[in-house]
């Protein structure tokens, strides 16, 4: 009973590789693949001067992503999916723009469309960046050393005599 379990499980592990294989001989064995697809940007809506990620498949040896007018052409990284990063100008026109995407191995050129929005976005992530005026290091100053009085004070009028521990 033991042979014939042993048996069924590699006749199948056999039709499992032998059915994948016409899978694997049709994808190119040097990484590049077909031109680009699944074009997609994050986030699709974004603002003047700020930054926005593109990311396609199929350019295995990377390729090149423009939109012209909104912002210079950048290189799209290598990979079973591409990633890019690129920075709307301060001056691209607001409203529906689309941009290219080429691999550096294929011709063929994929679109995708975003939208651009007026003015600057929110310049979060600040808080904290800045560092304390004058006024607040004096104040901090004048508590650290407020609280440094206070433990010595603390500390003397405890201490007790020594004849006194036994």
């Amino acid at each position: 009973m033991r042979a014939y379990r042993a048996l069924t499980v590699t006749a199948a592990a056999c039709a499992a590789l032998g059915l994948s294989a016409p899978f694997a001989a049709a994808n190119n064995p040097n990484g590049s693949g077909n031109g680009p697809s699944n074009v997609t940007v994050n986030p699709y809506s974004v603002h003047q001067g700020a930054s926005m990620q593109v990311s396609a498949a199929g350019c295995g040896h990377g390729g090149t992503v423009w939109s012209h007018g909104n912002f210079p052409q950048t290189n799209l990284s290598a990979g079973s999916i591409g990633f890019a990063t690129v920075r709307i100008f301060n001056h691209a026109s607001p409203g529906h723009h689309t941009l290219s995407v080429k691999c550096h191995d294929n011709s063929l050129v994929a679109t995708h469309r975003f939208t651009i929005l007026a003015g600057n976005g929110a310049q979060g992530g600040l808080g904290g960046s800045f560092g304390p005026s004058t006024a607040e290091t004096a104040i901090g100053a004048g508590l650290v050393g407020a609280a440094a009085l206070g433990a010595g004070v603390h500390v003397v009028r405890r201490r007790r005599p020594a004849a006194a521990r036994s």
